[in-house]
């Protein structure tokens, strides 16, 4: 069921007594004591109550400052900037050679930059958004970018200049270019699969099928 916003009803009643409780009748609902509906008689003939929408968990709120946009919840880098000493931001240029476009937009330094880019209406390619893959991997043209979470590139190859944007927090004014799919992978992986095909061993796969 959708929540409701907060809204007032109201229900008509009517009043009588018992021995020692005085009752009013809500209709269609069952008689109360008086003392919980706290209405005393004489009071007008329709009782007010309030319904409020219960408090939900937090929620990731997204604000603008300057020229850029900056979650408030998210990730936070290994250092934290509180509101009297907000995290300084940088220009980030994304150069999207599949869709042929440039993306330029600012991204605070604590903040990763998929994500800022997201809510900012940016669309660059992810998959995993945890570090593990290479869909959103890029080539550093410029500029300096931390990503200590990034699994799915190999030391070597971010020495080389390519980072993640999925968990990647810019440190610097940034300019990256992004890579044709797989292309890191295969700078990583390639080199197992080039040695060429397995030698066959048909004795060694008759035996494993006749013990089946």
């Amino acid at each position: 069921m959708a929540p409701c916003p907060a809204a007032t009803t109201y229900v008509r009643c009517t009043q009588h007594s018992s021995s020692s409780l005085t009752f009013i009748t809500l209709s269609p609902f069952a008689s109360l004591p008086l003392s919980i509906v706290r209405t005393r008689i004489g009071a007008p003939p329709f009782a007010a109550t309030t319904a409020r929408r219960p408090a939900r968990g937090a929620t990731t709120t997204t604000k603008a400052r300057a020229s850029g946009l900056r979650q408030v919840e998210g990730p936070v880098s290994e250092r934290a900037y509180s509101s009297s000493s907000p995290a300084p931001t940088h220009k980030v240029t994304v150069h999207d050679r599949q869709r042929g476009v440039v993306h330029e937009f600012v991204v605070p330094q604590d903040q990763y930059i998929l994500h800022t880019a997201e809510a900012q209406d940016i669309t660059l390619p992810f998959a995993c958004r945890h570090g593990c893959c290479t869909s959103c991997a890029v080539r550093i043209k410029s500029g300096q970018i931390r990503q200590p979470e990034a699994l799915g590139i190999s030391a070597e190859l971010k020495d080389k200049g390519y980072a993640l944007l999925c968990v990647g927090f810019p440190t610097s004014d940034v300019e990256v270019e992004t890579q044709d799919e797989d292309e890191v992978y295969w700078l990583q992986f390639g080199r197992y699969f080039a040695r060429g095909p397995v030698e066959r061993d048909d004795y060694a796969l008759e035996l494993a099928m006749g013990d089946e």
